[in-house]
């Protein structure tokens, strides 16, 4: 039996994960979990959206299922998802981009996958008041930063038989520290065969992207952009709904949805729970249960097609639940 840390979350990240549970309970593979909270239901009771409990169970479990929670706008306490991440070391931001027969979506067939540096870049909260009217970021780039995410870019290409791996940088204006990241891509590369590499420039990336984005396989690139490119990719193929994530490191991994927590539909049972249950199938393939991970994205893939039990995203009615007993069904 594998034993998970579980964290719902806050927002409508209780709901996509129960929903979630539904799921994994049908695919028979022996899963205990162990439950945690964090997000604003822990700020009364621990004074922290972050509790150190939550981070010790991940690294006693190795593995976490998490839902998406709430970080303020302008105010109060940093993202507990970046938190996590730099706590834990999770490096390697994982966000499938695929597109499901049955969306409505601006492209068919897109099969892509954004690999995002997750620990340092403009993320790192360096940032001061440098006055009244301004304030400063600092962004920071390093060579072992940005030698380890292409190598697992690279890595992931070979393991999962993807043909091409594009480097995405600003290095034509940010000379040192894309510089930095363009040099060192291109030098890891060069140790791989059998898998191409190339680099665009973000800007032209995200043109390219919108246009054809079937000529991109895997995509490797720094935090920020990472952020903004895997969400356009998710808007290709559908949406938030359905863009799933693993956050991963040495010892380590961590699988949510792409999605915010969304409070304002917080227990109304009306959001995609996809992008969890298809963050939770990445999870099933990490354990060695990959039977099972195919079976929950083959079920997913039926009640899209079919149209019949989708949430109002995907131009159905059915409810959060409902959408989740029906994928249930199908495995």
């Amino acid at each position: 039996m594998t034993r998970i840390t579980l964290i719902p979350g806050d927002g409508i990240g209780p709901e996509v994960i129960d929903a979630c549970l539904v799921v994994l309970d049908e695919t028979g593979v022996a899963l205990e979990y162990e439950r945690l909270e964090a997000g604003t239901s822990t700020m009364e009771s621990s004074g922290t959206p972050l509790p150190d409990e939550v981070i010790e169970s991940v690294v006693k479990n190795g593995v976490g299922l998490k839902g998406p929670i709430t970080t303020p706008v302008g105010s109060g306490f940093r993202s507990v998802n970046v938190e996590l991440r730099k706590r834990l070391d999770l490096y390697a931001n994982v966000r499938p981009a695929r597109s499901f027969e049955g969306t409505c979506a601006r492209h068919e067939k897109v099969d892509l996958v954004v690999i995002r540096e997750n620990t340092e870049g403009l993320y790192s909260g360096v940032e001061r008041s440098t006055g009244k009217d301004s304030a400063e970021s600092i962004r920071i780039i390093t060579r072992r930063g940005s030698e380890r995410i292409v190598d697992f870019a690279m890595g992931y290409a070979v393991k999962n038989g993807r043909k091409k791996v594009t480097a995405v940088h600003k290095a034509n204006i940010m000379k040192l520290t894309d510089g930095l990241f363009l040099e060192t891509a291109r030098e890891v590369a060069g140790r791989y065969t059998g898998v191409e590499f190339e680099d665009r420039i973000v800007d032209n990336m995200a043109m390219q992207l919108v246009v054809k984005p079937h000529l991109y396989d895997v995509i490797v690139t720094t935090n920020l952009f990472g952020d903004i490119l895997s969400d356009l990719c998710a808007g290709l193929v559908g949406g938030l709904g359905l863009a799933p994530s693993g956050n991963f490191g040495e010892a380590r991994v961590v699988f949510e949805p792409v999605h915010g927590s969304a409070p304002k539909y917080a227990g109304k049972d009306r959001v995609n729970p996809t992008a969890t249950i298809l963050s939770a199938a990445m999870m099933l393939d990490h354990i060695g249960e990959k039977d099972a991970g195919n079976a929950v994205v083959s079920a997913v893939a039926k009640v899209i097609m079919e149209r019949k039990h989708v949430t109002y995203d995907l131009g159905g009615s059915a409810g959060t639940l409902e959408m989740a007993r029906a994928i249930a069904h199908e495995i």
